[in-house]
C-alpha cells in the first residue's frame, strides 16, 4: 500500500504544479499569493511521507500514535480531494461561472469528507441476504446467520459507543449464530478491554458466536516487538474472546446439530506467512487440508474466513457453500451508479464486496465495522449482514 500512498503524492504534486503553470503564475499577480499556494500545496502533498516517515522512526506504535496518524491521513483527504475537484471544474473554462461552479464542487467534497468522518463512520447498515441451496438439510432451513467484522477496536472515535450500537443492531435481528470475521483489534490485544469485553461478550445468539482471526489480530502490526512478541499478542487476543463466551474456529471445524440434521462450520485463520499478499488478488498458502480433515464432503458448509481471496482455495477442497469474509471494506469509500458499484478496492482486489456466486459456492465479503487508514466512510457504511438458509 505503500507504493499506493507515494503514486497519490505524486500525482498530485504533477496535477498541483501544472494548475500553478496555466492558472495561477497567470493570474495570481502578487508574488505572495503565488508562494501561499506552492507552500500549501507542498505541505498537503508531502503530508502522507511526513506521516510514514514519522510512524517509521517511533520505537513502537501505541493506539494514541496510530489514531494521531489516522487523523492527520483524514487533514491530508481534506486538503487534496477539495483542491482536486477544483481543478477538474477548472477546465471547463475561465469565465466567472466556471469558477463559482469549481468553488462548490470543493465545498461540497469538503462537506462529503466531513459528514464521513463525523456520521458515515458510525452509520451502520443492515444488509440482508437469502441464501438457496438444495444441500441445506430440512431442519436448517430459515437459519439466521449475522454477520460481522473489522471492528479495529484501537482506531474507533468512541468504541463503546459504537460497539454499543453495534451489538444493538446484531441483537434486533434475532440471530441464531453470529459470525465474526477477523480483525477485532487494529493493533494489539489490549484494544480488547474490559469495557469492549462486557459489550460483545453481550451478543447473544443460540448457537452462539464464532470467530476467526485476520491479519490486524496477530500481531504483524507491533513494531515493539520485544516488548511484545506476535505470538504472545496472539495468544492473549484469543484468550480474552474465549473469556467472552465465544467460540475461536482457528483452522478447525465444528458441527451444529439441529432436528437430527448437522452443517459443518469452518473458520480460516489468518496465517503470518500470508502478510506481503494480504493485498493481492492472490494469496500463496499452505494447505488448506487440515481445516476439513475428516468433514463429511456431503454436509452443507460454511466457512469463515478473513481474507475472501482464499475462495477459490476452499471451492477447490469441495467446501465452502458460503464462504463469510471481510478484510476489504471496500477501502472505505463506495459508489453505485446504477446496478454498477465503484471503489478503490477494485484495483486491488477481483472480489471486494457483497455476494459472488461461483457454482454454488457463495463468497460474502462484509464491508466491516470499523476503519483504519482514516477515519471516514462514504458509500461502504458499517455492515451488520443477515443470512437467512433457504432450500
Amino acid at each position: 500500500m505503500y507504493w499506493f500512498i507515494a503514486l497519490i503524492s505524486l500525482f498530485a504534486m504533477a496535477v498541483d504544479a501544472l494548475f500553478y503553470r496555466l492558472r495561477i503564475r497567470r493570474r495570481v499577480k502578487s508574488r505572495a499569493g503565488r508562494i501561499a499556494f506552492v507552500c500549501f500545496a507542498l505541505v498537503s502533498d508531502l503530508m502522507p511521507a511526513f506521516i510514514l516517515l514519522l510512524y517509521r522512526l517511533l520505537p513502537d506504535n501505541p493506539t494514541p500514535a496510530v489514531k494521531a496518524a489516522m487523523w492527520l491521513m483524514f487533514v491530508y483527504l481534506l486538503t487534496l480531494l477539495p483542491r482536486l475537484a477544483y481543478y477538474l471544474v477548472s477546465l471547463l473554462g475561465r469565465r466567472p461561472a466556471v469558477r463559482l461552479v469549481a468553488m462548490a464542487a470543493a465545498l461540497g467534497c469538503v462537506a462529503l469528507l466531513v459528514w464521513g468522518a463525523v456520521r458515515g463512520r458510525r452509520a451502520i447498515v443492515v444488509n440482508r441476504v437469502t441464501i438457496a441451496s438444495d444441500r441445506l438439510p430440512e431442519a436448517f432451513r430459515g437459519l439466521r446467520i449475522v454477520q460481522f467484522s473489522d471492528t479495529h477496536i484501537g482506531s474507533m472515535v468512541n468504541s463503546r459507543r459504537e460497539l454499543r450500537a453495534l451489538v444493538d443492531t446484531i441483537n434486533g435481528l434475532r440471530p441464531d449464530l453470529v459470525v465474526f470475521s477477523g480483525d477485532l483489534v487494529n493493533i494489539r490485544y489490549t484494544e480488547l478491554d474490559q469495557p469492549a469485553r462486557e459489550i460483545l461478550g453481550a451478543i447473544r445468539a443460540p448457537f452462539g458466536v464464532v470467530s476467526t482471526l485476520g491479519n490486524h489480530d496477530v500481531g504483524i502490526y507491533v513494531k515493539d516487538t520485544v516488548a511484545l512478541p506476535p505470538e504472545v499478542n496472539t495468544a492473549r487476543l484469543i484468550g480474552l474472546q474465549r473469556e467472552m463466551g465465544w467460540n475461536m474456529l482457528l483452522d478447525s471445524t465444528v458441527y451444529l446439530h439441529r432436528g437430527g440434521d448437522s452443517i459443518s462450520l469452518s473458520g480460516v485463520s489468518f496465517d503470518r506467512s500470508m502478510y506481503r499478499f494480504r493485498h493481492t488478488a492472490d494469496v500463496p498458502i499452505p494447505g488448506l487440508e487440515p481445516v476439513y480433515a475428516g468433514v463429511p464432503a456431503e454436509l452443507f458448509n460454511v466457512t469463515v474466513s478473513h481474507l475472501p481471496q482464499l475462495r477459490h482455495n476452499i471451492a477447490d477442497l469441495g467446501y465452502g457453500d458460503l464462504i463469510l469474509a471481510g478484510h476489504v471494506h471496500s477501502m472505505q469509500i463506495k459508489m453505485r451508479i446504477g446496478k454498477r458499484r465503484f471503489s478503490p478496492a477494485q484495483w486491488f482486489y477481483d472480489e471486494w464486496s457483497g455476494l459472488y456466486d461461483n457454482d454454488g459456492h457463495r463468497l460474502y465479503i462484509n464491508d466491516g465495522i470499523g476503519y483504519v487508514g482514516f477515519p471516514m466512510r462514504l458509500g461502504a457504511y458499517p455492515e451488520v449482514t443477515l443470512f437467512v438458509l433457504e432450500r
